[in-house]
């Protein structure tokens, strides 16, 4: 077996449920505080509870492997990143990273604003304790991945995400770590990107490097991991080769999608308004299972009615790969003033038959309010297209397109 890349022994990682400052760093701080005395607000009392984002977390990584972390919004995931970044101490336990570590976390993470994309090069690597020469060699290279070339004497401030995620990739992977860990911050990037950077995180293992990698994109996670640790809760529940792994996740979606959508706990977003109700329906306006080839509808039912607000939904076939994704911001949405539920209708579904996962999410005005994964589960059964029958899910695909054949002369 390679050597040891990092240990990671009995962690834990506790917040407080509400935080209160005991003194007031800034003016603008202290006179926001005067400002609630005089409405009646005062000081919030501070809170008796305390959360536990991790607990009793122990595992190895060995040199050269590729290790997914995997887990549902809250379960800890990016929590673990950022104690193993040095980002934030753990609670309890202690971790030991052996060589220099290159993290791409949050968008932004270990820029400064104010700097150029050159100058933040030659910081991070000075971060990473490398002398300027080396940082020298490598600076075409990252360049040229990171494809920025334009605006690389501009302060990252004014960087897209996009680009900033291109440039972070970019400095994170070739100024050779040790250890590289990337968060699912990658899915701010376009397809082709994405891409780019999967090959390269297959590079550098092939190099011997250890890779932790963070995604909601399974087919991503077992294209390049060869081992997989699922959180929940903050626990870890399965470590195992990737496929188990990817699997013991996808059936804890499944078990949290039998609780009523209202009463659920493991959603995501601000929470001004949420999804209280999910009904997917056949032709017949009739619940249960959809047929391949004949008319599909979603109902999303919300709490409230909002200026702005947007619902999404995506599918996922049975091995949890993302096959689209529906959003109504997209359409033109057909009636008159806004009710207390979105409903897309699909005229002729064109998934083979196979059990489906759907994850669902309400926005206003860009911001994400509510996100439920694996919100329903959704069975297709067999039906014909254009007459003819449609096989079951196979590794083949899940879309079947209406087509023609011809043998011309």
């Amino acid at each position: 077996m390679s050597a040891l890349a990092i240990r990671i022994e009995g962690v834990g990682k506790e917040f407080p449920l509400s935080r209160v400052r005991d003194q007031y760093p800034t003016l603008r701080a202290a006179l926001a505080s005067g400002a609630q005395r005089l409405v009646g607000g005062g000081r919030r009392a501070r809170a008796e509870g305390r959360f536990w984002a991790l607990r009793d977390v122990s595992v190895d990584v060995h040199a050269g492997e590729v290790v997914a972390i995997i887990g549902n919004n809250g379960a800890g995931k990016s929590t673990l990143l950022k104690i193993l970044s040095r980002i934030t101490p753990p609670t309890t336990g202690r971790i030991e990273a052996r060589g220099r570590l290159g993290s791409l976390l949050e968008v932004g993470t270990g820029f400064h604003a104010e700097l150029t994309g050159r100058e933040n090069v030659y910081l991070n690597g000075a971060i990473l304790g490398m002398r300027k020469a080396e940082i020298d060699r490598k600076f075409d290279e990252i360049v040229a991945f990171s494809e920025v070339e334009r605006f690389l004497d501009m302060p990252v401030k004014h960087y897209s995400s996009g680009m900033q995620v291109r440039l972070a990739f970019a400095v994170a992977a070739h100024l050779e770590p040790e250890i590289l860990v990337v968060d699912e911050v990658l899915a701010v990037g376009d397809a082709a990107f994405q891409k780019k950077c999967l090959g390269k995180m297959q590079t550098v293992s092939r190099e011997g490097r250890t890779v932790l990698f963070v995604s909601h994109n399974l087919g991503a996670v077992r294209a390049l991991c060869d081992r997989g640790i699922v959180l929940q809760h903050g626990v870890v529940t399965v470590d195992a080769p990737v496929a188990k792994a990817v699997a013991a996740y996808l059936a804890t979606l499944e078990d949290a999608s039998a609780y009523d959508v209202a009463e659920r706990t493991d959603r995501h977003g601000k929470g001004d308004v949420r999804l209280t109700r999910i009904e997917v329906t056949s032709d017949d306006d009739a619940p249960g299972t959809l047929t391949t080839g004949r008319p599909a509808r979603f109902r999303f039912h919300v709490s409230d009615v909002l200026p702005g607000m947007s619902c999404a939904f995506d599918v996922f076939d049975p091995l949890g790969q993302q096959i689209t994704y529906f959003n109504s911001s997209l359409s033109e949405i057909a009636g008159s003033a806004p009710g207390h539920a979105f409903v897309c209708d699909i005229d002729e579904l064109l998934l083979v038959p196979g059990r489906y996962r759907i994850d669902a999410a309400l926005s206003c005005n860009g911001e994400l309010q509510d996100k439920l994964e694996g919100a329903v589960f959704v069975d297709v059964d067999h039906g014909l297209v254009r007459g003819w029958p449609v096989p079951t899910f196979t590794q083949y695909g899940s879309v079947v397109l209406p087509h023609r054949w011809t043998t011309p002369a």
